[in-house]
């Protein structure tokens, strides 16, 4: 390995790099404070890393200040997720830092280092400590250590900048009380280590031998940490083939379908009794989920569909469809039921997406421009998209407000809101003060035996969580579990209740649990079939 560096070898590292994040992927997502099953940390950084590879891969120019730039760009528009974003901060200190130069050697990659740090920190508006961001700073302030005794040895500041990043990621649960109570490591930081380590073995030219290792997860120093985490054993990617069929046999096992095909893919939806079951599952790999289900019994409606052709036809479709006008909401979700509701409240260009699904800064940006309007409204309707969401600002010459919704409540509640004899800023306003007078419960089953906020969660238990934020109740039975929930959120002030039901919840029992709040509270409630995935009970309070 020679001292001076060029292009080439900055791209062979991060592609080593990637396939390395891409092995640990699913341990990774596992790494969730919540235990809830829909850990997506490892899937974003990947998926983003792979926008910058294949933007690499483009570029013929072997220099290094092309090839930098030309992963910045890729990482940007490939960015999905706030680890995914921070990531493309990164990769833009990284272009800043090397932007300039043909070769590189150590001294010039730990600068890099130190300039990827300072943009990834500057990207954040409210930055927290014991994340990816003190991993990236720990690691940097290593490598520029590491130049100081040998600068031109590339090898020695990147083992510098990798072993730091292991140290800082097993201290962030001593720095963010949430990780310790959950006994969890970074997940963000986590990824940005495996990068590191992978870039390093390319350089240590371990290259081929990496495809029969795995990296390890970084064990916190905390003692509350388990030893063990529950690991995925597939990566979830929002994209591939959306598979749709109906199985029909005798005596079908519905739980032992969905363990089997969990595995398989993700945004899985099995419904129906044990003759006749419909399937609903994203996968790269149809032909294995539809050669497992034909051992079970006969096939019927099958309906396979690239869902990245689905996604740019979705879009033209739906432009179409819309009349210009003056202004126009972009708006992220996912399920039948709660996309038929955004359709029903006004003219919106609908973006699929959400938990485990959450779009790239290039499909957002790709949505607001079919938009039929120079005035666009974006509602991102989960906390982990309204990052990327707001790398859209830069990117559109559109006049783009994005409305931080963090839920499905809220962003139905920011629609409600809007009225056309507004301007852009006064409709603006009136739907950040819409999604201030609401709650929202969110409740799903526990992937992990945990505890946390005061509670002791059983795996496979209902849980239910508070604006996104605070766990609140945890239980049994999906009845008690909601009652308690909603005791502990203030609901006796709440004139309306919205029960949204997830693709697995029969209407008999979304009645009964509504039933049951209408005998509890004086409220008006509702109950709207949602299909959502992943979580049973969306509930909102208003």
């Amino acid at each position: 390995m020679t001292k001076l560096a060029d292009g080439q070898t900055l791209k062979g590292m991060f592609n080593a790099g990637t396939s390395w994040l891409e092995k640990s992927a699913p341990d990774i997502n596992a790494i969730n404070v919540f235990p809830v099953p829909d850990g997506d940390t490892g899937t974003n950084m990947l998926l983003t890393m792979r926008s910058a590879i294949e933007e690499a891969n483009h570029n013929a120019n072997n220099d290094t200040s092309s090839v930098v730039k030309a992963m910045a760009h890729g990482a940007l528009m490939g960015a999905r997720g706030n680890s995914g974003v921070i990531l493309s901060q990164f990769w833009r200190g990284l272009a800043k830092g090397l932007g300039h130069n043909n070769y590189f050697d150590g001294s010039d990659f730990a600068r890099a280092l130190a300039e990827a740090t300072q943009a990834a920190y500057q990207g954040i508006i409210n930055p927290v400590e014991g994340t990816i961001l003190t991993v990236l700073r720990d690691s940097a302030e290593a490598a520029e250590k590491a130049a100081e005794s040998d600068s031109g040895n590339l090898i020695l500041v990147l083992e510098a900048a990798a072993e730091a990043a292991k140290d800082s990621v097993a201290r962030t649960p001593d720095l963010l009380p949430v990780l310790k109570d959950a006994g969890v490591v970074d997940a963000g930081g986590q990824g940005l280590y495996v990068l590191l380590n992978g870039a390093l073995h390319f350089l240590e030219g371990k290259a081929d031998k990496i495809r029969y290792w795995k990296p390890s997860i970084v064990a916190s120093e905390s003692a509350l940490t388990p030893k063990t985490l529950p690991m995925s054993t597939e990566i979830e990617t929002p994209y591939g083939y959306c598979t749709n069929f109906v199985l029909e046999g005798q005596s079908l096992s519905l739980q032992k379908i969905r363990k089997d095909m969990v595995k398989k893919g993700q945004s899985l939806v099995v419904t129906g009794d044990g003759s006749l079951v419909r399937i609903h599952i994203h996968s790269f790999e149809p032909g294995e989920i539809l050669k497992y289900a034909t051992r079970l019994g006969v096939l019927h409606e099958i309906k396979v569909d690239n869902m990245d052709d689905q996604y740019s036809k979705f879009l033209k479709m739906q432009k179409e469809k819309l009349p210009v006008a003056e202004m126009a909401i972009v708006t992220i979700v996912s399920g039948e039921g709660l996309s038929n509701i955004f359709k029903s409240l006004g003219n919106a260009i609908i973006v699929p997406g959400g938990q485990t699904m959450n779009p790239s800064v290039r499909q957002l940006f790709e949505a607001v421009e079919s938009a039929p309007s120079d005035n666009v409204i974006l509602l991102p309707n989960n906390k982990n998209i309204i990052l990327s969401a707001s790398q859209v600002v830069s990117l559109t010459k559109k006049n783009l407000r994005v409305i931080p919704t963090r839920t499905i409540p809220q962003g139905i509640a920011a629609f409600l809101a809007f009225n056309y004899d507004l301007n852009l800023e006064e409709n603006a306003r009136a739907m950040k003060e819409a999604i201030g007078r609401l709650r929202t419960i969110e409740v799903t089953k526990a992937v992990r035996k945990t505890q946390l906020n005061g509670l002791k969660i059983k795996k496979g238990k209902p849980i239910a969580i508070l604006d996104d934020k605070d766990l609140i109740a945890s239980g049994e039975k999906m009845l008690d579990l909601i009652l308690s929930a909603l005791e502990k959120s203030g609901t006796e002030k709440a004139e309306t209740i919205t029960v949204y039901y997830g693709a697995e919840v029969k209407v008999t029992e979304a009645e009964n649990v509504a039933q049951e709040i209408r005998n509890q509270y004086k409220s008006e409630v509702e109950v709207i079939q949602g299909g959502q995935a992943h979580y049973q009970y969306i509930i909102s309070l208003e």
